[in-house]
């Protein structure tokens, strides 16, 4: 499986440095250098999953770690969202929902699978206890300049992206801050001091 991950990497971004492991242990040594991904399999031996996803964001607090696995609970999904993990993508996923993910991960966005954004489609809470928190720091940036009433290719221009991924950016925040649409999700981040 990790050979087939990274052929399909490397031919979807020629050039890259790819390196894979076989353990928890070996890829807390690796992130340490500083990659620009981690994609983790939450079935590697040498740790619990918390704990591997713990000691991965220990040795390299900023760099952007997906997860890639074949079992979705949901606790666990939101405790590693807790921790930092910048998505989700399960293992059943074509290699063009994977190349996306990575791209959004890589600009700085979350890729979320339908079934964690079904997880905040439950009745609204109360506006301070909304999961703003899951925003990561590229989908707060593009939620501030939705406030400002930029369109998406004003947002792409502005933060050098494509808008494509504003697109998936915006969707997301949408259904991460449970707003009704585009122009709510805007007043709650007014609402929450984030613009």
């Amino acid at each position: 499986m990790r050979e087939a991950l990274a052929t399909m990497i490397g031919a979807k971004w020629p050039g890259s440095t790819i390196t894979t492991v076989g353990d928890f242990c070996a890829a807390w040594t690796h992130i340490a250098s500083g990659p620009d991904l981690c994609l983790a399999d939450l079935d590697m031996p040498g740790a619990k999953p918390l704990e591997g996803i713990d000691g991965l964001r220990a040795a390299a607090p900023v760099t952007p770690i997906l997860v890639f696995t074949g079992s979705f609970d949901d606790a666990m999904m939101l405790a590693l969202l807790d921790r930092g993990v910048a998505g989700f993508v399960p293992k059943s996923s074509t290699t063009a929902v994977l190349a996306s993910a990575i791209d959004l991960v890589v600009a700085g966005g979350r890729y979320l699978p339908e079934r964690l954004v079904e997880l905040t489609k439950t009745p609204p809470l109360p506006l301070a206890r909304r999961p703003v928190q899951l925003l990561s720091g590229r989908q707060i940036d593009v939620v501030r300049l939705m406030a400002q009433g930029q369109s998406n290719k004003d947002i792409a221009r502005a933060l050098e992206i494509t808008p494509a991924t504003v697109k998936t950016h915006v969707a997301q925040i949408i259904a991460l801050t449970r707003a009704a649409n585009r122009t709510d999700a805007a007043m709650q981040a007014r609402a929450l001091g984030l613009v």
